[in-house]
């Protein structure tokens, strides 16, 4: 009913996972579950019984996900006593397979209750994987959960086949969509103990932080940052020339991905209707997020009556919009994606990300940085991406690179977003980074060397909190100026004993006055007291002296020296141990 796991060590040494999916059609959703990360297959078809209905919709999976290889399994010989009964279900089988990837794959002829062909059979399996291909490690891995289960002494353990990277035990993870936090507590391929997992492998995660209850098959684990879930997709889709009927735009399927399905709404690109046996693109609408990268494979059910209409290859995993069915411009990059060179897949990449590091860029790819470098340094050599640093290129790379349209189109959002900011706050230098940051959602190195190459340029004025356009500056009305200058007169008159915060405040305005503290004209010491920055200065130059006569000082005596009041000093005294300046013991400072 459910998928079963295994594992067996081939005459050659190689450890193998196996994967047992149903084979009764009411449960081929969990079949889609198990073959998602397999190399290779063993189509098993009972002699007895021979070709059933469930076969052929597992054969057309299978094609439909591009499996590559595999064997024929005729299990159950011990209940035939007819060798030609055999040779005739051995003969349809042949002929079912014709024009399928298991044409001329081996067929081997076996007994589980008398082991004969047993041998045969582990003997060919080791034939067929010795060509399989080794799965990439491009630094990005995930792990579809398939089981979810919990052990005494050791808590929660998700079950997979990683993909695309190694999990090391330590490594913080994050598992999406929900995007839970935790640490890997240990590692197991084939109940052994594993420093670092491999991609392709069968893997057992000891997950510390989540709860069983937390985590449910379908959702993946991931290093954090490395995945964003996703509720749309792009993809080149196969509708079965067997299917009961044409897929209509806007049909409701179930999307079958790695070991996750959802609902989600098909919308029909480029014509009006698919008819059984086309292909053509497909905008998929999700009811739940997923994680995807372009070039994963995916299979579409129909929910009622239950039926598996094709299969699809991903194009574009975070498509920005929903797409005008019938846009040319549209149509023409997909079949890019579909079909583009390491030039056009990093390309498309980078249009995907906006400003990002080379790393980032070459992992978001989904490429070997062999293959993702070179392009990469095709396209700023072309002019076709900007490098917005001088820092050296390499797999690793911090160096950010964009598009020149999304660089000309970032610059004016920052000119636009700073002109309005100066228009609506005129008495202010600038917006604080923090905000122009969020607005902007970049991530925080790439903002700062955007920032960099921004002021270089002399496209905009940095400060240490803040940024402005270089010809912004500060005026005051002239009716906020003369009460500027009354409230200026108030210090010069009393400068140890000025007007207090809230005073200033109440006379000239709140955004006036944070201008003159941003100016550095007023320096706050505490949330009541400030002093003009001449005056301040003044006074610790004679506390300095002071304490340079005494070795140690008493709040009294700094009051006595600068002949204000114990509220003035008070503030004054903890501004200065706060900046380093002075270290209070008991009731007296010293200098620091």
């Amino acid at each position: 009913i459910d998928l079963g796991f295994g594992w067996l060590t081939l005459p050659s040494g190689e450890e193998v996972g196996i994967v047992d999916v149903p084979g009764h059609r009411d449960f081929i959703e969990n079949m889609l579950a198990g073959v998602g990360g397999i190399d290779a297959v063993l189509l098993v078809i009972a002699a007895d019984e021979g070709i059933m209905p469930q076969t052929r919709e597992h054969l057309a999976i299978l094609n439909l996900l591009q499996i590559k290889t595999g064997m024929v399994v005729l299990t159950k010989i011990d209940l035939v006593n007819d060798p030609v009964w055999l040779e005739l279900v051995e003969k349809d089988v042949r002929a079912f397979l014709k024009g399928t990837f298991l044409q001329g794959a081996p067929l081997v002829r076996i007994s589980s209750r008398t082991k004969d062909g047993i041998p045969e059979l582990v003997r060919q399996l080791d034939l067929i994987l010795q060509d399989a291909e080794s799965r990439p490690d491009v630094g990005r891995p995930r792990l579809p959960i398939d089981r979810v289960f919990s052990l005494t002494g050791f808590g929660t353990v998700v079950t997979g086949t990683l993909m695309d990277g190694h999990l090391s035990t330590g490594e913080e993870v994050e598992v999406l969509p929900m995007g839970l936090r935790a640490r890997v507590r240990g590692l197991q391929t084939h109940k052994k103990e594993e420093i670092n997992a491999v991609p392709g492998s069968r893997v057992a995660v000891n997950l510390a932080g989540v709860n069983v209850d937390q985590l449910h098959r379908g959702e993946v684990v991931c290093l954090p940052g490395q995945y964003a879930p996703t509720q749309r997709l792009d993809i080149s889709f196969h509708l079965l020339p067997d299917a009961s009927g044409p897929l209509r735009h806007h049909s409701e399927v179930k999307l079958f991905l790695a070991t996750c399905e959802t609902i989600a709404t098909a919308r029909v690109l480029g014509q009006e209707v698919l008819q059984p046996g086309d292909t053509g693109w497909l905008q998929l609408e999700l009811r739940q997020p997923v994680v995807a990268v372009r070039g994963d494979h995916c299979i579409l059910r129909r929910p009622s009556p239950a039926e598996t209409l094709g299969g699809g290859v991903i194009v574009d995993p975070t498509p920005t919009e929903r797409h005008k069915r019938f846009d040319p411009e549209i149509l023409q990059r997909l079949e890019l994606l579909m079909k583009g060179s390491p030039v056009e897949r990093m390309a498309q990449a980078s249009r995907t990300l906006g400003p990002a590091s080379v790393k980032v860029l070459i992992t978001h790819s989904h490429m070997e940085a062999q293959a993702a470098l070179p392009a990469l340094e095709t396209l700023i050599r072309e002019g076709a991406l900007v490098r917005l640093d001088g820092l050296p290129m390499g797999a690793d790379s911090q160096a950010i690179v964009i598009l020149p349209a999304q660089w000309i189109s970032l610059k004016e959002s920052i000119h636009e977003t700073l002109a309005l900011y100066h228009e609506t706050h005129p008495l202010r230098h600038g917006i604080p980074k923090e905000d122009l940051k969020s607005r902007l959602k970049l991530p925080p190195p790439v903002f700062q060397r955007i920032l960099h190459r921004l002021s270089t340029e002399g496209e905009i004025s940095e400060g240490p909190k803040w940024v402005s356009l270089p010809d912004h500056r500060i005026r005051f009305t002239p009716y906020q100026q003369v009460k500027v200058d009354e409230l200026i007169k108030q210090f010069t008159a009393a400068p140890y004993s000025p007007p207090t915060i809230k005073e200033c405040e109440a006379q000239v305005g709140e955004d006036v006055f944070n201008t003159l503290l941003d100016s550095g004209e007023l320096v706050a010491v505490s949330a009541e007291v400030v002093f003009r920055k001449a005056d301040l200065d003044l006074m610790v130059e004679k506390i300095h002296r002071l304490l340079q006569e005494k070795g140690r000082v008493t709040l009294a005596e700094v009051r006595d020296r600068l002949q204000t009041s114990r509220r003035y000093v008070q503030a004054l005294l903890e501004y200065l141990d706060e900046t380093g300046f002075t270290v209070r013991e008991g009731d007296s400072r010293r200098l620091k």
